[in-house]
């Protein structure tokens, strides 16, 4: 069965590999690379992600922010510099991450987005986590500092080049982390959608929430206005974020503020309101109900 949605897509490319091969030959690199990547799964999960795919060289992580996928970046570089030496040759890693929209099909994804990453992941040097412009810009404040643009790439099916920039990791040799996971009140944070008895609740950073016709969609809204994916809520840092992705806008109205028409646009969504599908609440047969809350 094949889905739609938005995700975190992440290649991360192991360094290193010829020279184990030489050093200690096929069997052993082969038993040093899965634990490798065992390590790397690991990692990837403590950040709310996972291994989704390995090759003989890559493994593919897909998490669901932008946000967690930095953290687990840094997560998985520090699990694999831990990782001890294969006849005195050390691995290390090239990463790269893209936020978009992919197609999935069981485990497996697809789609430009995976193309991109894929990129990204081949474009990362040693110890480097890199991703575009465009994802870096959903990033939370805190990781905005340690951004460092790199210029434009091309990427083969795209006509244009993509601009990219490099998060740095570490403040200097000793590998101190600049990007780390936080432990504050936004882990309280909760957000609940509420539509025809159906309820859906949100309390961590994981796979963002679309709203529409499509019976794939997280939440279902059946309606001639609502397109197939109308819109996608998604948590950033300590927000909630709605991005109406329709044909037809999405009309967000937050107690006692005005009602917003968004077309193409994002609003964080505060306290409680309601969201409304081509044309405002009064006048909508169906809308869904929000709640901000801790």
């Amino acid at each position: 069965m094949e889905t739609n949605r938005k995700t975190t897509v992440m290649f991360a490319g192991l360094h290193g590999l010829d020279a184990v091969v030489q050093a200690a030959g096929d069997s052993a690199t082969q038993e040093a690379v899965a634990r490798c990547f065992e390590r790397i799964g690991g990692a990837a999960i403590s950040c709310g992600g996972r291994l989704a795919k390995t090759t003989r060289d890559k493994a593919i992580i897909l998490v669901a922010t932008p946000d967690a996928a930095a953290d687990a970046a840094v997560a998985i570089h520090t699990a694999v510099g831990e990782f001890p030496a294969v006849a005195a040759v050390k691995f290390s890693l090239g990463i790269g991450f893209h936020y978009g929209p992919v197609i999935q099909k069981d485990t497996d994804v697809f789609g430009d987005t995976v193309n991109l990453a894929a990129r990204l992941g081949e474009q990362a040097a040693k110890d480097q986590i890199i991703t575009t412009m465009e994802t870096a810009g959903a990033l939370s404040p805190i990781y905005r500092p340690w951004l460092r643009k790199l210029g434009a790439v091309d990427v083969k099916g795209r006509s244009d080049q993509v601009e990219i920039c490099e998060l740095v990791w570490r403040a200097d040799d000793s590998a101190t982390l600049v990007a780390k996971r936080r432990v504050t009140s936004q882990d309280t944070q909760k957000l609940k959608l509420k539509h025809r008895g159906a309820e859906v609740v949100r309390r961590r950073e994981k796979d963002a929430v679309i709203i529409g016709r499509d019976p794939s969609s997280g939440l279902v809204v059946d309606d001639d206005q609502v397109s197939r994916h109308h819109c996608t809520i998604e948590r950033r840092g300590d927000k909630f974020v709605i991005t109406d992705t329709s044909s037809n806008g999405t009309y967000v109205t937050i107690q006692g503020e005005p009602e917003v028409l968004l077309n193409r646009e994002e609003l964080t969504l505060s306290k409680r309101g309601w969201i409304a599908f081509g044309q405002p609440k009064v006048a909508a047969k169906e809308s869904v109900e929000f709640i901000c809350y801790t």
